[in-house]
């Protein structure tokens, strides 16, 4: 039953990303997500203090936004105001909130472990609340993107064509969508594998599709796959040699190694391809 229900919440988890990863990386959103995925452990530690005994999913939800929206702010003013190039500039506040966090964290949250969690994750004390909340989160991505569909595809593809026509870019939705996936992925996965998610199946199925709707279809299955292999393995490694490993981890470098392999795969038919074409 355990095994099954880190395979049910890891490939929730998964799809939830999945469905993000491909508008992320369209609009050069990945080291913000990245950055972002970080810098809400500040809100959550934050909002932990400040709700106390009437702390649930909805305070942490709305100090994860804050945080992000910090982040948002920060970012853009160091470009604009100190003129700092966008990657320095997400480098300087996603090591400055994200220290924050953890110095709040061990001063005075001790006994949650929230961020020995947050980062790294605990597949191993999963419950079915978990699930829950992993697939709560698939449905919003889910109805969201299929809701605003039209302008996220326009706008990923053809941010200017998107401005001459009005239609909103909805960053913002897109933010708060990460922070959420990121929140209610913080238990079973941390924030590690959240980010492995976001990126490593939609490059692989790059290589691979060429059309947004196919790459939306194949990006969350990727994942999903990598992470029941991922939990198969650890399972294995457990029962057959006593390697207490990482799930979270096992499924992390099961991703770059299936990247790897298609790129290796795809490499190879480019080069049939050139010998088969005529000169």
């Amino acid at each position: 039953m355990s095994d099954l229900l880190q395979i049910g919440v890891l490939s929730s988890v998964a799809i939830a990303c999945g469905l993000l990863g491909p508008f992320l990386v369209l609009r050069r959103m990945t080291m913000f997500a990245n950055s972002l995925s970080h810098t809400i452990l500040l809100g959550i530690a934050l909002a932990f203090l400040i709700a106390g005994s009437t702390f649930n999913l909805w305070t942490l939800l709305i100090g994860a936004f804050i945080s992000a929206m910090m982040t948002a702010f920060f970012t853009g003013g160091l470009v604009r105001i100190f003129r700092l190039q966008e990657d320095a500039s997400i480098g300087l506040v996603f090591t400055a909130l994200f220290a924050l966090g953890i110095t709040v964290v061990t001063l005075y949250m001790k006994n949650v472990h929230l961020g020995l969690e947050a980062v790294m994750g605990n597949a191993d004390i999963l419950q079915m609340s978990d699930l829950k909340l992993s697939l709560s989160l698939v449905g919003i991505n889910l109805g969201v993107i299929a809701l605003f569909y039209r302008q996220l595809k326009l706008n990923s593809f053809d941010p200017n064509l998107g401005k001459v026509l009005k239609i909103p870019s909805l960053h913002f939705v897109l933010l708060f969508l990460t922070a959420a996936t990121c929140i209610g992925a913080f238990r079973a996965v941390g924030v590690l594998l959240v980010l492995s998610f976001l990126v490593g199946p939609f490059l692989t199925a790059r290589l691979f599709c060429h059309r947004l709707k196919w790459l939306m279809l194949v990006t969350p299955a990727i994942g999903a796959f990598s992470a029941v292999i991922g939990v198969l393995m650890s399972r294995i490694a457990f029962d057959f040699f006593g390697l207490a490993l990482s799930t979270g981890g096992i499924v992390s470098v099961l991703i770059g190694l299936i990247y790897l392999f298609s790129k290796w795969i795809h490499s190879i038919r480019l080069k049939v391809c050139e010998r088969n074409s005529p000169s």
